[in-house]
């Protein structure tokens, strides 16, 4: 008699055909019928089997002709997962698969086709990311064998076979950290690069929580509290441009124990940009993005460039753009010629910031020149230095018509190759420094450890209290260090904090 499957949150029925050979209750087109109780697919699996021996059984429609286009297609609308995680589902299989494998029948895709594939993609891409696409190839395979469309998975890799290359086949580049002198100076720079202390604020508070960027971006002010921030949601960024505020990574929800001084710089930060709700979400937000680049590229000139080249304040500059009759004819000669000069273009005060950062605007065009000391290359421009006015020190970028003319130094790399998620990685490694408890890392990284001996390991108020003094004394070693470079700074907010007044 026919017998049953138990395959997730359904059932499927088995029958014999011949010695060996069993078959799947299907429909008109070969796909398997899903049932939802145990008896209903019992009762299809015995009437197949009965068909069988009277011999009225007929082979349905060829199981496995549907091609592998056809059924990604399928799989992925069945799908109903995390934004982020079907964007990506959709990234593998459009740009990485369908171009091999699209014509192709399921049951016609082999072992060695899907090794040739790898080894194409290889020659092309990081080897972590070729392993990540063919894991996406294996689970679309996976679920076309439940369905019974195929016997075996070609996606599957077998233990034992192929070159020998040990641990490094699938080794990845080395990631770059810094440390927390490294984390205050890229912070500065990336200020001096946006001509404002948002972007300080933000590095400072990024590598001294670990922060995932859309956890950063997603922070919204309700959850900045007293000694505590509060992830509760996050802001990923789609490729379509849309910002989807949706729970942190794996539900990873966690109150991060601050130290006073990182409270401090935030909550200022916050009295200080008094955040409006963005337009897309109705949320105040704790960090505000730039806005659109000015006309000529993201290096033209900013409201700040002006003023330093006039020898005036930005509030002066405002004065001379929106009500030039309040100001002093020398004085608004000055400003007007130094506008003609950078040939700075008036952006106007509504598009002046935009509600959140883009990854890529705050990656490319303000850490990476910030960590490396270079821009990136965009054509028709190659990668150059950052051109810098070396006074006062570290040197103010120079921006505006005549940039590299003007500019009289260049910075030397902090940490080349440091990125955004590096500073997630910075700050794991600091808490090791500190000698921090695994159960508290972990707690604060929004990891989970699945071992036995984490269920007997908790978080004490003690274990806190010492990572907070361990972060307070690596800050204040690297503002010793800062302070003995130079005792002052262009950054408005970390001036005040090498003279004392924070």
């Amino acid at each position: 008699m026919g017998y049953v499957e138990k395959r997730g949150a359904y059932w499927r029925g088995r029958y014999k055909i011949e010695d060996g050979k069993y078959g799947t209750v299907s429909d008109a087109t070969g796909a398997v019928v899903k049932f939802a109780t145990k008896r209903e697919a019992k009762q299809a699996a015995d009437a197949e089997e009965v068909s069988v021996r009277r011999g009225e059984w007929r082979d349905p429609a060829p199981l496995g002709q549907e091609t592998f286009g056809e059924y990604a297609s399928r799989w992925y609308a069945a799908q109903d997962l995390a934004a982020s995680t079907m964007q990506n589902y959709r990234r593998h299989i459009e740009e990485h698969l369908l171009p091999d494998f699209q014509d192709k029948a399921l049951a016609g895709i082999v072992r060695t086709d899907v090794d040739i594939w790898e080894k194409k993609e290889r020659a092309e891409y990081a080897a972590s990311s070729v392993k990540t696409w063919r894991s996406t190839l294996h689970l679309i395979l996976e679920d076309a064998i439940d369905e019974g469309l195929i016997a075996s998975n070609p996606a599957a890799r077998r233990r034992g076979r192929g070159k020998r290359a040990g641990r490094s086949r699938d080794r990845s580049p080395e990631k770059i950290v810094t440390d927390a002198v490294g984390i205050l100076l890229a912070a500065e720079r990336a200020a001096l690069l946006s001509g404002r202390d948002d972007e300080f604020v933000a590095v400072v508070f990024k590598g001294f929580t670990g922060q995932r960027w859309a956890e950063v971006v997603g922070l919204e002010t309700e959850f900045v509290r007293p000694r505590a921030f509060r992830v509760e949601w996050q802001l990923y960024e789609l490729d379509t441009g849309e910002l989807v505020r949706c729970p942190p990574k794996d539900d990873s929800y966690r109150t991060l124990d601050s130290p006073d001084w990182l409270s401090a710089l935030v909550l200022d930060h916050i009295a200080r940009a008094k955040p409006k709700p963005c337009p897309c979400h109705g949320k105040r937000y704790v960090f505000r993005g730039q806005g659109a680049p000015r006309t000529g590229g993201h290096h033209g000139a900013k409201l700040v460039d002006v003023a330093r080249l006039a020898g005036v304040s930005t509030g002066t500059v405002s004065n001379v753009l929106n009500r030039p009759d309040r100001v002093a004819q020398a004085t608004r000669a000055k400003v007007e010629r130094a506008i003609t000069e950078l040939g700075f273009v008036r952006g106007g005060v509504a598009s002046e910031y935009a509600p959140h950062w883009r990854r890529n605007g705050f990656g490319t065009w303000l850490f990476t020149p910030a960590v490396s000391g270079w821009y990136p290359k965009k054509a028709p421009q190659e990668a150059r230095p950052v051109p810098i006015l070396g006074e006062p020190w570290p040197g103010i970028p120079a921006r505006g018509r005549g940039a590299t003319g003007r500019a009289d130094a260049c910075w030397l790399p902090i940490a080349k190759g440091l990125t955004p998620h590096g500073l997630r990685h910075t700050h794991r490694t600091m808490m090791e420094d500190l000698g921090t408890e695994k159960v508290l890392m972990d707690e604060r990284m929004g990891h989970i450890d699945g071992s036995v001996s984490a269920r007997y390991a908790h978080v004490t108020i003690g274990m806190r209290q010492r990572l907070l003094l361990g972060l307070t004394e690596r800050w204040e070693g690297a503002l010793d260090v800062r302070r003995r470079m130079c005792p002052s700074s262009p950054v408005r907010v970390l001036d005040r904090m090498l003279r004392g007044d924070q």
